[in-house]
């Protein structure tokens, strides 16, 4: 087993080119010179290409996803769930900083506490990980390799053992080397060549007829930065000793391959609001028997710290805004200059940085003297709470697995409706044009949220006034957006309801965590007003009530146990509405024109079947007679103005008519309450099923396994839900 791993570390080791003499890392590079030649956006930029993307079709039009975001970073960090906005946002950024060869802002994420800022970078950090780790992702530093003495003095008498010429020092085992000097700010491989002579030599590997071209494209910090402080003292020591012996510097010099990390803090680094400073200056310990003699007279020192270890990669200031203003002013000329004071040595520094911070510390730094020199060398990238359930709903799908207690249906889309109605606001009339603007004043929150969700129009509007209507989804969406206090600002954070799930989830009263379970902590939680800001918002018509949305969950809720319960009781295909909507649909089409229909069985032409119209137009209310010609009009333009919409898609008549098709259910399930009487009787009244032999117990136990089988319930929480339908509505 020990041989196994020993082949498999040795290949690993072989394959990624971890070690090179600088002559042979020239040879690498020329065959990869748009890869060695990344400052670190760009480095950035081709990891999140790598990991490709996916075009992202919403109701108000198409974005792209970066699928790196659906890699969790590590066992803390999940797949970012939406947010596709301020992904795009970064990576837009990311590419003005690789035009420009310079990352002249810090990347500042604000949005309210728990939208996901920290989770955004810590998969850009993860994502980095990989990426270096792939042949495409390689990067290099460097070490000072010193030999032991006998491969520097010079051979005395005859007994001395001839040695073999030695272009470098690199590849030399570990007892023949002195010491080693690495770099700490692991600087690129090629600032090894004088920023004087760069250019010429890179030139030599880049199509003459390109060389301008390319060579702008360069990031600054290759085509004018040095050597950090330590490796410039060295290399001048080396090339006096040597007199000016080029080639002798390089024989010291050992290309190493290095993999970020943010653990072990290799280009990937998190500050936290602790109060010090982020880099520091010590002496470099002198061992003189240890270091050659062109070095032993040098005072050499050593850097360290999080801006230290963040070079070349990502630097997070998390929860930047909660340190104290003079601790990070010194990103000012960061910014400005890619150049750190630290000690007696200035730094030049090739990373992306990034911070986060929540609004309310965002708006008093805004009100300080100082932010007018700050707000330059900052971009500010929204992350706001999810507006749509859909997507609230795969937060927690995605990231609580609950131990041993089954999950019911729709417990996490119950605390991801609640969640998205604490957040939305009253849309202002005033600010639509006037025949949209009564229909936008009546909109209450839950179907606000149904139109953000899936442009379900409210079912009693008419046609026209449906179309209106989802014309503004858009308008509604990007109406608090330049305001403060934009919508997504304020409201409850997954991070308060995944709490929440696990209180749920820990509840001894339920077998299984239910939407019940939930509610009930839904209800201990809304009374805690001072622990929470968003609970003291004023009530604003129907909105900002967190309470009254409990009651409206509840009522979604129920309306979704009743669907699955009639679907398992098989009455969905009792009744064939779809194709009765086509058959009315058909028959006043001709009507309208006055033709005849062909009989399909017998062949002849036959006048449009008035029975079935006139059944279908009492179950539906149509108006009197008078108006029936008008709304047999309407409904054909509706389903005309549908098809224009959706070219090339097959009519569905549910999705086309949802008005129609409520009725429909609502006529059908009248004619068969008896069958939930029958079951109620059982359930609630005797309170046994299993081995009773009545039709009521039948139908329940039919249910129930339907209901485990078809809709992902227990026996457990199929009951339960069961007995609060039947309680509540039957």
């Amino acid at each position: 087993m020990l041989d196994g791993i020993h082949e498999k570390i040795q290949k690993d080791f072989d394959s990624n080119q971890r070690i090179f003499s600088y002559e042979e890392y020239l040879g690498y590079f020329k065959d990869h010179v748009s890869e060695q030649t990344r400052g670190s956006a760009q480095y950035v930029l081709a990891m999140m290409d790598s990991f490709g993307t996916q075009e992202i079709v919403n109701l108000t039009g198409k974005n792209l996803r970066f699928r790196l975001f659906d890699i969790p970073a590590d066992t803390l960090t999940p797949k970012i769930v939406a947010q596709e906005s301020a992904q795009n946002q970064i990576y837009r950024c990311l590419k003005t900083f690789a035009q420009q060869g310079f990352n002249h802002q810090l990347l500042l994420l604000h949005g309210p506490n728990g939208s996901a800022k920290s989770s955004l970078v810590h998969a850009l950090m993860g994502g980095m990980e990989r990426y270096s780790k792939d042949p495409a992702g390689a990067v290099y530093s460097f070490h000072w390799i010193f030999p032991t003495e006998r491969y520097t003095r010079e051979s005395i008498g005859i007994q001395e053992k001839k040695r073999r010429p030695i272009s470098s020092y690199a590849h030399l085992p570990e007892e023949e080397i002195a010491s080693r000097i690495s770099c700490e700010l692991r600087d690129h491989p090629l600032l090894i060549i004088p920023s004087s002579q760069r250019k010429s030599f890179l030139a030599s590997f880049l199509d003459p007829k390109l060389v301008e071209k390319q060579w702008n494209l360069f990031p600054s910090y290759l085509k004018e930065g040095d050597l950090c402080h330590r490796c410039q003292m060295i290399s001048e020591a080396l090339l006096n000793s040597f007199r000016g012996d080029f080639k002798k510097l390089l024989m010291h010099i050992q290309v190493e391959r290095f993999f970020f990390s943010r653990r072990y803090r290799k280009g990937l680094v998190t500050i936290e609001p602790q109060m010090h400073v982020d880099a520091h200056y010590l002496e470099y310990p002198k061992r003189l028997g240890m270091l050659p003699p062109p070095l032993q007279a040098l005072n050499l020192f050593s850097l360290s710290g999080d801006l230290v270890d963040a070079n070349r990669g990502i630097l997070e200031y998390a929860d930047l805004l909660k340190r104290p203003l003079d601790s990070f002013k010194y990103l000012l000329g960061a910014c400005e200059t890619g150049w750190v004071s630290i000690g007696n040595s200035i730094a030049a520094i090739d990373t992306v940085m990034v911070g986060s911070t929540n609004e309310i510390q965002l708006d008093a730094f805004k009100e300080f003297s100082d932010f007018s020199s700050f707000q330059p060398r900052m971009r500010f990238i929204r992350v706001p709470y999810l507006l749509c359930v859909s997507e609230e709903t795969k937060i927690y799908d995605a990231q609580l697995p609950l131990g041993e207690k089954h999950i019911a249906p729709h417990a996490f889309w119950t605390v991801g409706l609640w969640s998205v109605l604490t957040r939305l606001k009253k849309p202002e009339a005033k600010n639509y044009p006037s025949e949209v603007a009564g229909l936008i004043a009546n909109l209450s929150a839950l179907e606000k949220s149904q139109l953000y969700d899936l442009g379900d129009i409210p079912a009693p509007l008419a046609p026209e006034d449906r179309k209106l209507l989802k014309a503004q989804i858009q308008a509604l969406q990007e109406e608090y957006f330049n305001v403060p206090y934009y919508e997504g600002r304020t409201g409850a954070s997954a991070r308060e309801m995944k709490r929440i799930l696990f209180d749920a989830s820990q509840n001894p009263e339920f077998p299984c965590l239910s939407p019940w379970a939930i509610l009930q902590e839904l209800e201990a939680f809304v009374k805690k007003i001072t622990e929470h800001e968003f609970l003291q918002e004023e009530v604003k018509e129907n909105f900002h009530n967190t309470t009254a949305f409990m009651q409206i969950v509840q009522s979604q809720y129920l309306q979704r146990v009743d669907r699955e319960v009639k679907d398992c009781i098989g009455m969905y295909q009792a009744n064939p509405w779809e194709g009765f909507l086509k058959k009315y649909i058909l028959q006043i089409s001709y009507l309208l024109k006055k033709e005849k229909i062909k009989n399909q069985v017998t062949g002849t032409f036959e006048a449009p079947d008035l029975n079935l119209i006139n059944e279908f137009e009492k179950i539906v209310q149509s108006p009197e007679s008078s108006e029936k010609e008008t709304f047999r009009k309407n409904t054909i333009a509706q389903l005309g103005a549908w098809s224009l919409d959706h070219p090339q898609e097959t009519v569905v008549y549910s999705q086309v008519f949802p008005e129609f098709w409520d009725k429909l259910e609502k006529h059908y399930f009248e004619s068969q309450k008896s069958l939930f009487k029958q079951m109620s009787d059982v359930l609630l009244v005797y309170e046994t099923y299993e081995e009773n032999p009545s039709e009521g117990a039948i139908l329940v136990r039919k249910t129930l396994d339907a209901m485990v089988a078809k809709q992902g319930y227990c026996h457990l929480c199929a009951r339960e839900a069961l007995v609060f339908l039947l309680k509540k509505k039957y």
